[in-house]
């Protein structure tokens, strides 16, 4: 198991990944379509997505928290 103190760097890491695959594979079918091919073409724009969606996704959460915090109140 990875230690809690990790579980930042964990979360970006899986979050990451899993949206950039998303938004890759809905971008791959919109410019080309379900052609033979798609899956390779799709995974190869995720992957160097990824690559430039996770340190984005390290650096960007600490300021989104901020903008949640100053856009709502404790109930």
């Amino acid at each position: 198991m990875i230690p809690a103190r990790y579980a930042h760097i964990v979360f970006g890491f899986l979050l990451s990944g899993m949206m950039s695959f998303i938004v890759s594979g809905i971008s791959t079918f919109v410019t080309i379509g379900i052609v033979p091919g798609f899956f390779g073409q799709w995974i190869g724009g995720w992957l160097p997505s990824w690559v430039v969606a996770f340190p984005v996704v390290l650096f960007v959460a600490p300021l989104a928290r901020r903008m949640v915090g100053a856009l709502t109140r404790a109930d």
